[in-house]
């Protein structure tokens, strides 16, 4: 256990599955006191559980909270940020995780696909921003982490909607940065890119022999991401070592980007 985040408070959506939980709980055993929210409570609330089990507490009380929370919805937001105040007395640390994949290129992506993918993966970070920034203002400053993805900064013919969202995540994590700077609210917040994670959202596209082989050979340091090559740098970007960053692209994809695969 550490204490790089001792006395933070953060808000974590998507906490109920993959990176999500994976976040709440890293930043738990930094010291941070963490509401997980997700559209599915219970799952939520088994990340909750867990981090009570492990870090110590109880589960609703000191360390850890579960919200019902759909993060396409406006006044779920509202609630979700009185739930945090009403229990741990203020925001400093938020991550805008939730998420879904389809993919789909432009003769095959539906208009309705399309702009179910806005909804969650980019309209979910415009509101979780707009909410946390004056909650984080009262609480003397923080941290917003927006998960994008590889796929906002490279162009893929496959996953038309996915990365036009993600891609709108960076471009709103730089206009974030600067409007907070700009205004001293003592905000900072930053974008990370990871490539494919070995979560649930990544393992429904595995069901074919060889399938996650190729994936790896398409990574030139040879494997994709476990959830702890992400959480890392989310717990560094969220802490106050990362005190001078903000508006970065935070890139996790094995050199995925720089445009040349040896291993394909």
């Amino acid at each position: 256990m550490g204490n790089r985040l001792k006395d933070k408070i953060a808000l974590v959506t998507g906490a109920g599955s993959g990176l999500g939980r994976a976040a709440a709980l890293h930043l738990a055993r930094e010291g941070a006191r963490v509401a997980g929210t997700d559209i599915d409570k219970a799952a939520a609330e088994a990340t909750a559980r867990e981090i009570a089990e492990e870090i110590g507490g109880e589960t609703g009380n000191d360390r850890a909270i579960a919200i019902d929370h759909d993060v396409a919805d406006p006044g779920a937001w509202a609630a979700a940020m009185e739930a945090t105040q009403k229990t741990f007395g203020g925001l400093h640390i938020l991550i805008n995780n939730a998420g879904i994949s389809r993919h789909g290129d432009m003769e095959s992506t539906t208009y309705e696909d399309f702009q179910l993918l806005m909804d969650i993966d980019l309209n979910s970070v415009f509101l979780g921003c707009q909410a946390a920034i004056p909650v984080m203002r009262e609480s003397g400053g923080g941290s917003i982490v927006n998960i994008s993805s590889v796929a906002g900064i490279m162009g893929n013919p496959n996953t038309v909607a996915y990365g036009t969202a993600k891609a709108g995540v960076r471009y709103l994590t730089k206009c974030v940065a600067l409007d907070c700077a700009q205004k001293g609210y003592g905000i900072r917040c930053n974008s990370v890119h990871p490539t494919y994670i070995r979560t649930p959202l990544i393992e429904q596209f595995l069901h074919e022999d060889g399938a996650l082989d190729r994936l790896n050979r398409m990574i030139p340091l040879g494997r994709i991401c476990e959830t702890e090559d992400v959480t890392h740098p989310i717990v560094f970007l969220a802490s106050d070592e990362s005190a001078m960053m903000t508006g970065a692209e935070v890139v996790i994809d094995g050199g995925l980007s720089c445009g040349y695969s040896p291993r394909v």
